[in-house]
């Protein structure tokens, strides 16, 4: 897939005029957003992400626009999970609800810039060793295993959350208040001393937390493609649409009871397709002789079906297990 510099050019710029205009207007009327404004906002983030895959399918072919829906519903599926740990977030620092918008948007900010400069050595690993592709499946069945666990645990969630060293190293290297009296300010004066605000420290943890998600989802996108222009605007699209998600379904993420399940088995899926891939295009002298092996590989047809699938069966079999739940009691 051959992608222009002007093309580039353009896509990033029309992305960041939707965010700019985003903090913008968050920021002159700090608000808590209705449902019907959540509605609206998550609708045309994701009518525009179904017709820019559309559009690459056009354009350049529609294996490239399958593996687009591919690479964007597994963001969008593990971002949902990033969720989770974004209400914790929220509730450690008591944002109050007026301001949680503005620290979303500003975290998502962080995690984009963050996301593309990973994107960029993941993309450059890959172009010089074929055989990170052993490393990212490894890393993506290890995952796998340990949320497959954690969904099977009792444990929780308040524990899913430790404050990383990035967090860490703000906290100490600045003077910090716990009122919200500056709003959204990331610094303010307290006696003539300058002083870190929450609304810092709350955009701190939402935008390195999504970066260690980051270490899960990133392998596992360039597990359905390895075009980087794919890779980037799949996870913009998956973080655009997050902060209206948020609020939208904030109930609704209680109920999906097996996400964790069902994340689980599709990293694991995933792992497995990026390690048969690796046998497939092998340059390692120890495995067979340096040579490929004759291995069947996952297409990215298939790759979507099962997508679609496993998170299908995730989703009414969480919500038909917390009906009868709910039933019971």
């Amino acid at each position: 897939m051959h992608v222009h510099l002007w093309v580039w050019v353009v896509t990033l710029a029309v992305m960041t005029a939707f965010l700019l205009v985003d903090i913008v207007v968050i920021a002159r009327r700090p608000h808590k957003p209705s449902m019907a404004e959540c509605a609206r906002h998550l609708t045309f983030f994701v009518g525009a992400a179904v017709l820019f895959g559309i559009g690459i399918g056009l354009i350049s072919g529609w294996d490239y626009g399958i593996q687009f829906f591919a690479g964007w519903l597994t963001e969008y599926s593990l971002s949902i999970d990033n969720l989770f740990v974004f209400i914790i977030i929220m509730a450690k620092f008591g944002v109050p609800e007026r301001y949680q918008q503005a620290a979303l948007m500003i975290g998502i900010v962080i995690a984009l810039v963050l996301r593309g400069i990973f994107i960029a050595v993941g993309a450059a690993l890959i172009n010089q060793f074929a055989w990170v592709f052993y490393i990212f499946g490894a890393f993506l069945i290890y995952t796998a295993i340990k949320l497959g666990k954690e969904g099977l645990s009792d444990e929780d969630a308040d524990d899913d959350f430790q404050e990383n060293g990035v967090l860490k190293f703000v906290e100490r290297k600045f003077s910090a208040t716990t009122s919200w009296e500056f709003g959204t300010k990331l610094f303010g004066h307290i006696d003539g001393k300058r002083v870190a605000t929450p609304m810092l420290i709350t955009i701190v943890a939402l935008g390195t937390t999504d970066l260690m998600f980051a270490l899960d989802s990133i392998p596992a996108i360039f597990g359905l493609t390895k075009e980087p222009f794919i890779v980037l605007t799949a996870n913009i699209f998956a973080l655009m649409g997050l902060r209206q998600l948020y609020f939208l379904i904030g109930g609704l993420l209680q109920r999906l009871v097996y996400l964790s399940l069902g994340l689980s088995v599709l990293l694991a899926f995933i792992g497995v397709k990026l390690i048969l891939h690796a046998l497939h295009e092998n340059s390692l002298p120890f495995i067979n002789g340096g040579e490929g092996l004759h291995v069947p590989e996952i297409s990215t047809t298939a790759s979507l079906g099962a997508i679609v699938l496993i998170l299908g069966v995730t989703t009414i079999a969480s919500l038909l297990k917390t009906r009868r739940d709910h039933a019971a009691a």
